[in-house]
């Protein structure tokens, strides 16, 4: 039996309970190091492909973390995955398992990293429940499913529904092309993170009866890098038919990574690393390529680490995902496109200078951040002219989001709307305003723990009034419709139109929802002057 790394999940082991599997199926005693004063509960088990699986119950949610849905990928590494090894007896599935190699709060990682999360209400009941698949963001750099804002207990309960969480590879471990540079191993290197999603959601369409689930009501849902995973999938063939609904936040990909810029990437890091042997990648130590992460992208201006994402392999990935048009394989799947009305107060509005600026400190501080190649003077006279009662600073935070965090959503939405795609849009305007973050107001990733109805969770930051309850509630029944019937509207909320070219409809979340057309549109007029290209992926 695998031994739960969380010690203080121990009294989920039964020191003596049996559990009975079924006719030819052995029991499975408690390891004899647990809890003997602890109160003993069955383990719910489960059965999937390569073993079985011992569980949590949580309320009235089981719970099965760490599951693996691929084999060690440090034996495959820019390979794709292959699938997990099966094991004997059973398995304990009561700790999450290793975040991806990574440089960030989760480092260092591991490359034996395949390992999804699962919360349903039943086990092999027959329910057909939807599916609800997040994909965590981070960019294409960091981070897992196993945040506790993500955690899918109170989505699974609020809406029977059966949600998961899942890790794949990140970084240069997941994106780095080296298809031009060494043997034919490496072909499928600029995208295998991606072929993990897709092996994670293959996994999951096996097992959906299992979990009491639908294979044919999948919804796949993301924030931030999680949202352009999701981008991605939705032009990869063999995602096809993988899910059946879509919703993004804060997270496009509206161009991949061309295959020279991205081979130039890879040049960088062989240089970094002294190498002239793109295989030889596959034998460095984890640790050694994760320096490489570090090398300055020759894309950007300020001093940030390389730029990797999906790449337009010709392979696995043969078009831009939503350029010049929205994928033609994925148009009869419905999608929501949301953003945060404050998106880059998460990035820029932790340093104090730029809660103060004045208009001659404005134009320097902007042309740095606005990510778009428009004067600062111009943008400023256009800001000053739709709302003459912002501050420099008001100015900023507003045209950097516009300029760099929100371009990508509008040319989703226009190309779906162009494709005639049922496509909704949502807007996050409410924020805590007497919390101890309303200097962000409707910043970037505040709107995960309201789908989640995660308020209280570590790294919330929404507070837990009546008023974020209620805005909770709005955005969490949205998705929970909307994974159910293929449409967000609820009894909840006012009537929220599909996306037109015409009008616009955006739903704007707030203490009052409720829908708008073409909410900031002298904004998405000011940057639609200049083209847009998904910044480091040429």
């Amino acid at each position: 039996m695998t031994q739960p790394a969380n010690p203080h999940r121990r009294d989920f082991l039964r020191q003596s309970t049996l559990f009975s599997l079924g006719a030819g199926m052995a029991s499975h005693a408690t390891a004899s190091w647990a809890d003997p004063t602890a109160h003993h509960t069955a383990s719910p088990i489960a059965r999937v492909r390569s073993g079985r699986l011992a569980g949590q119950t949580e309320g009235s949610i089981h719970v099965f973390r760490g599951i693996p849905y691929g084999a060690d990928t440090s034996i495959r590494r820019f390979q794709p995955a292959l699938q997990e090894l099966p094991w004997r007896g059973i398995r304990d599935a009561l700790a999450y398992g290793p975040a991806a190699p990574q440089t960030g709060s989760e480092a260092p990682g591991s490359e034996d990293c395949l390992r999804l999360n699962v919360w349903t209400p039943a086990l092999r009941d027959g329910g057909k429940r939807p599916i609800l698949f997040y994909i965590h963001g981070g960019a294409y750099n960091n981070g897992s499913g196993s945040d506790p804002l993500y955690d899918g207990g109170n989505l699974s309960r609020r809406g029977d529904v059966v949600v998961i969480t899942v890790n794949h590879r990140l970084n240069l471990f997941g994106y780095l092309y080296l298809a031009q540079l060494g043997s034919a191993a490496l072909a499928d290197s600029g995208n295998v993170g991606q072929l993990d999603l897709i092996q994670a959601l293959q996994w999951v369409r096996q097992h959906a009866a299992e979990f009491g689930g639908d294979a044919d009501n999948i919804t796949v849902f993301g924030q931030s890098g999680g949202g352009a995973k999701i981008a991605t999938l939705m032009a990869m063939p063999a995602a096809k038919g993988l899910f059946h609904r879509a919703w993004t936040m804060s997270g496009q990909q509206v161009t991949a990574a061309g295959p020279r810029a991205a081979t130039q990437r890879a040049q960088l890091v062989l240089g970094h690393l002294k190498l002239a042997d793109a295989d030889a990648l596959r034998a460095l130590p984890m640790e050694k390529l994760l320096e490489a992460v570090k090398v300055r992208d020759p894309s950007r201006i300020e001093n940030s680490g390389l730029y990797v994402g999906p790449v337009l392999d010709a392979r696995n990935l043969p078009a831009h995902p939503f350029w010049p048009q929205a994928p033609a394989q994925s148009a009869d799947i419905p999608m929501v496109i949301g953003n945060t009305h404050d998106e880059t107060r998460a990035f820029l509005g932790n340093d104090p200078k730029n809660h103060a600026l004045s208009w001659d400190e404005l134009p320097a501080r902007l042309e740095a951040q606005q990510y778009t190649d428009l004067l600062p003077s111009v943008v400023i006279a256009e800001y000053q002219r739709l709302y003459p009662h912002y501050t420099p600073s008001e100015v900023f935070f507003a045209a950097t989001t516009a300029g760099r965090s929100w371009r990508g959503a509008v040319e989703e939405l226009e190309a779906r709307a162009r494709q005639g795609a049922p496509t909704w849009a949502y807007q996050l305007d409410w924020y805590d305003r007497g919390g101890d973050a309303a200097n962000l107001r409707a910043f970037h990733t505040l709107d995960i723990p309201l789908v989640f109805h995660n308020l209280q969770q570590p790294g919330s930051r929404t507070g837990s009034s009546a008023e974020a309850q209620r805005v909770a509630t709005a955005m969490s029944d949205a998705l929970l419709a909307f994974a159910r019937q293929g449409d967000p509207n609820h009894a909840g909320l006012s009537r929220w139109d599909p996306y037109t070219l015409d009008r616009r409809q955006t739903l704007q979340f707030d203490t009052e929802s409720q829908q708008s057309d073409d909410p900031r549109g002298g904004e998405r007029q000011l940057y639609q002057q200049a083209p847009f290209i998904q910044r480091g992926t040429f």
